[in-house]
């Protein structure tokens, strides 16, 4: 029997040279788990600033880590984003450079996007049966008592606070910083990949990322194209196919 993951994660995981650039970035290929030197000729990003994105790896959530429900198994997860992604079709979204509740990250540049929200509730509603509740401890750490009464009630239902009509796309490129922090990371990302953000990103695949064990980082399982095709990563064999 193919062992579990402790957690399975629905990312959208870039690909060419934003992938190319943000992996540097964050001194981290999370397909392979190897350690990355910096993109180009700047210099290496202060360590408390890429520390928490490194673990998980470059990516957007659609359906955030989770736990597999009794009875679920990493197979399960294969087929279902086999299924989702085979429904998809590609499409594209402009990326701007934000600060986000307290970290940096490329967001939407308009703000919103139709498909974007459409791949994101498909991706939260396809895996939902594969879900095990959140542990009271793994709810303690969305600290609910910040959240307002729309992010709760998403915690509550979906254990996770952003998703659906409170969802806001993002690829995370720095954990939380002060604010002079948050304009010093901006300064820095905007003069070495701004151009990168003159052409919008194509969205054409969503990819299941794992964690093996409690406390270890994230790392690829597989990419599934929206053409059908498929790109395993260090952790396929999570996957058990």
């Amino acid at each position: 029997m193919t062992q579990a993951a402790y957690r399975y994660a629905i990312y959208l995981s870039p690909s060419g040279p934003l992938a190319t650039f943000g992996n540097h970035w964050l001194g981290r290929d999370a397909d392979t788990g190897a350690t990355l030197p910096p993109p180009g000729d700047i210099p290496a990003a202060p360590a408390d600033w890429i520390r928490a994105p490194a673990r998980y790896g470059l990516h957007a959530t659609l359906k955030p880590p989770f736990r597999l429900a009794a009875g679920a198994n990493g197979a399960m997860v294969d087929a279902a984003a086999r299924d989702l992604a085979r429904r998809q079709a590609p499409f594209d979204a402009p990326l701007a450079l934000r600060a986000l509740r307290g970290f940096v990250a490329w967001t939407l540049a308009d703000g919103g996007s139709p498909p974007m929200q459409a791949l994101a509730d498909a991706c939260v509603l396809g895996f939902e049966p594969l879900r095990a509740p959140p542990s009271a401890q793994e709810l303690a750490r969305r600290a609910p008592d910040q959240l307002s009464d729309a992010e709760r009630r998403m915690l509550d239902a979906w254990g996770y606070p952003y998703v659906f009509g409170t969802f806001v796309f993002h690829i995370t490129l720095t954990g939380m910083l002060d604010a002079a922090g948050q304009r010093a990371a901006i300064a820095r990302l905007e003069a070495a990949s701004g151009r990168l953000l003159q052409a919008p990103m194509r969205v054409h695949r969503i990819s299941v990322f794992v964690q093996p064990a409690q406390g270890e980082d994230f790392v690829v399982a597989r990419h599934y194209g929206f053409d059908g095709s498929t790109a395993d990563g260090a952790g396929a064999a999570y996957l058990g196919a």
